[in-house]
């Protein structure tokens, strides 16, 4: 299934990164603008749907009524222009103040120079925040994005496609991968194919992670390389074809096709597949999109214990400050306000993820809506079961999901062997690593 649309290639946003190291630096570039009277303008930049911008915009106006000095402009759109626009803005040296930074992204800007570290940030109080949700923003020494939200990587099923086939929801505490398997077997057997079992882990990166981390080893490693072995590699696509061989996962033609859905057309928003994998502050759009009352479950291990699974608490996304704004502690001040006050709290509620601020988090639980309260039921009872968080990707890495479906629908095809294909996705996303 395709969670993630177009982004930009990392060697276009490796040049314009480095055109913006040139332009210098410090706190000179334009960014935000000081108006007579001290008055100042802070630039805050954001993807997301217009639900997103809605309430984004409700949290602004309110700021700006409690700080009538500082002005807010709002710049947003789809995530599919937002890092092309991104990049040229850095380039140009006309970064805004305020980003709402990706994972994928997060240490290509930062390794350049573009983003202030936070634990310098005057006015930014981190104190509410558990070590686990602040550390997904954290690497070589410096805090480059404040988690807006907490995720975990999950199995999403429909419990009426599993009615339907007359088939039990597992006890995702203790099913294994090849339980899952043949969950997702039995299910399409049962309806005669009418619904798959299953999408494929192979159009994630996260799918491979996770695999990594349950075998000891990780995608990432913490200082920016590829941590995951062609053993690893091997073993993850030949599941992939095991999943294909059972039909638990459907044809490869539709999965490559599935790989270019929008959202609310995907197999699984379609009623095509009873599970399928996605990250749990998705519940909500995907709730929306099958009109059914979906439910999390936790990843499958190896060895059938919750504990072993390598899930760990991931930013859905984070904010960021240009560190060539011209207002760092304006901007920092808002960011400070978007994560710690009741006021934000409350309007954003979940919409970007589970809040990591723990008295925000219990302050909105009781006003979620059921799959929001759902998500944040999940993300606190997976919890006691939960790894360090995953190093975020190296420069160059943001592509590597990509690249990886790519594979996996050579695999899938019988173009490739799993060992050939581990190998070429191995050494393809090494070359893309700067």
């Amino acid at each position: 299934m395709r969670h993630i649309p177009r982004a930009l290639t990392a060697l276009a946003l490796a040049t314009t990164l480095l055109a913006a190291s040139a332009c210098g630096g410090g706190s000179g570039g334009p960014g935000g603008s000081a108006d007579a009277g001290g008055k100042v303008t802070l630039r805050f930049t954001w993807w997301g749907s217009d639900t997103r911008t809605k309430l984004t915009q409700q949290v602004i106006d309110a700021y700006q009524k409690d700080h009538p000095n500082v002005t807010i402009k709002g710049e947003f759109g789809d995530w599919s222009g937002y890092w092309d626009k991104l990049a040229t803005t850095v380039a140009a040296n006309d970064a805004p103040d305020i980003i709402q930074m990706d994972e994928k992204y997060l240490r290509e800007y930062a390794d350049r120079g573009a983003l202030l570290d936070l634990k310098k940030a005057q006015g930014l109080d981190t104190g509410k925040f558990e070590p686990d949700t602040l550390g997904a923003g954290e690497f070589d020494g410096g805090l480059y994005g404040l988690n807006a939200g907490i995720n975990s990587f999950a199995v999403v099923v429909n419990p009426a496609a599993f009615k339907t086939a007359g088939v039990p929801v597992p006890d995702d505490k203790t099913w294994t991968w090849d339980d899952f398997a043949k969950t997702a077997a039995e299910i399409t057997t049962k309806t005669g194919g009418k619904i798959t079992g299953t999408g494929t882990l192979g159009v994630n990166e996260a799918g491979l992670n996770l695999w990594a981390r349950q075998n000891g080893e990780s995608l990432w490693t913490k200082d920016g390389k590829l941590g995951v072995s062609p053993e690893k590699t091997t073993d993850f696509f030949k599941y992939i074809l095991k999943l294909r061989d059972q039909k638990a996962i459907p044809p490869a033609e539709a999965i490559s096709q599935d790989m270019n859905a929008s959202l609310d057309q995907s197999a699984f928003a379609t009623g095509k597949l009873a599970m399928s994998f996605i990250w749990s502050n998705q519940l909500v759009a995907f709730s929306k999109a099958t009109g059914q009352q979906l439910k999390l479950l936790r990843i499958p291990s190896a060895g059938g214990k919750a504990a072993d699974n390598g899930s760990y608490y991931k930013g859905s996304m984070f904010w960021s400050i240009s560190s060539r704004s011209k207002h760092q502690k304006e901007a920092a001040e808002f960011v400070n306000y978007l994560a710690n006050s009741p006021a934000a709290g409350n309007v954003l509620l979940a919409e970007r993820g589970v809040p990591p601020n723990t008295d925000i988090r219990a302050e909105v639980t009781p006003k979620l809506q059921p799959a929001d309260a759902a998500t944040a039921k999940f993300i606190q009872d997976i919890k006691p079961d939960l790894g360090d968080p995953s190093p975020a990707p190296p420069v160059g890495g943001g592509q590597v999901e990509k690249i990886m479906q790519r594979y996996t629908t050579e695999v899938l095809f019988g173009r490739q062997a799993p060992d050939a294909a581990a190998k070429a996705f191995l050494d393809e996303v090494k070359g893309g690593l700067k």
